[in-house]
């Protein structure tokens, strides 16, 4: 496919699943020329429903549409749909309604847009949450696989998508899996756990290893609730060293996850990469490498690891 923001590859997918199954409905507010929900609302305008910048309020129809039988999406900006967390928390989470939340335009990768517009706090806000499963795709491919999985998925969801453009890391007949990690690259020395758009980075932070004698690990974590326990044991109990990357704040978000894990086990050794800042406005690239989320930062992590 090329590179495609998987915001736009989430918008496609929605569109064509929207022709398979009625029951999908869309909520947006007021941003579907940036959610990508605008080619649903021109095939499907019976069941695209704008509620205007009113979050919340979008929130309680939602809930309300998928405890009377619909699949609903409702969409807008993360730092926007998760900022009405009571909402969310009473209405979707505590009710197990089958809402899927779309928060686009994630993370510091957004750029130019500047903090205001940039959602870093998300993942720990939807990760708190009881009965709320948590997915970030890194790819076009693995957001319509995962889009796929969604429909089906009986429960609340969240889906964190990006603005930016990334390549695609996984073939065409990639599957999703709920909860399991997905090796992009074999290694023995450490594990580099990525999620969404950084996995580039962590990538090439593996080639910078390997010059320097270290093989590196490379594991895309699309789900982050529930987080894949195996995969994050196998890593602390075999080599025991992990380095998680992610855009996102450095509380609640992957490194979090992966620490609570290792912390149960008694076992291993973690290094987080992770926003630990307001970030500002800039080209996503700048913002990465002044932010530490770039292949050198990621490749020194590492190797402060392998030398203790």
């Amino acid at each position: 496919m090329g590179a495609k923001a998987t915001r736009v590859a989430f918008g496609e997918a929605l569109t064509r699943l929207g022709g398979e199954n009625p029951d999908i409905v869309v909520l947006d507010a007021d941003l579907s020329k940036s959610t990508m929900t605008e080619q649903f609302a021109k095939k499907y305008p019976d069941r695209f429903f704008d509620l205007g910048i009113a979050e919340g309020n979008m929130v309680g129809a939602g809930a309300g549409m998928a405890l009377a039988g619909k699949i609903p999406f409702i969409c807008s900006f993360a730092c926007f749909v998760t900022g009405r967390f009571e909402q969310i928390r009473m209405s979707i989470a505590y009710t197990r309604a089958n809402v899927k939340i779309v928060g686009t335009h994630a993370g510091i990768g957004i750029g130019e847009d500047g903090y205001s517009q940039m959602a870093v706090e998300d993942i720990a806000l939807m990760r708190s949450l009881p009965n709320m499963v948590v997915i970030q795709p890194a790819d076009a491919v693995e957001t319509e696989r995962a889009l796929e999985y969604i429909v089906r998925h009986q429960g609340p969801v969240f889906l964190r998508l990006m603005r930016q453009k990334t390549e695609d890391i996984h073939p065409p007949d990639y599957r999703f899996r709920l909860g399991k990690g997905v090796v992009l690259r074999p290694g023995k020395d450490v594990t580099l756990l990525g999620t969404g758009g950084v996995l580039a980075n962590a990538l090439k932070a593996a080639e910078i290893l390997a010059q320097k004698g270290a093989e590196a690990q490379v594991v895309n974590v699309p789900t982050l609730k529930p987080i894949d326990r195996e995969m994050i044991s196998e890593a602390a109990l075999g080599h025991g060293r992990i380095v998680t990357v992610e855009d996102h704040g450095i509380t609640g978000g992957l490194g979090s996850a992966v620490a609570e894990v290792v912390a149960e086990l008694g076992r291993g050794r973690i290094r987080r990469v992770a926003v630990e800042d307001f970030a500002e406005s800039g080209n996503p690239d700048g913002l990465y490498r002044k932010y530490g989320l770039c292949d050198e930062n990621i490749a020194a992590k590492a190797l402060e690891l392998l030398g203790e």
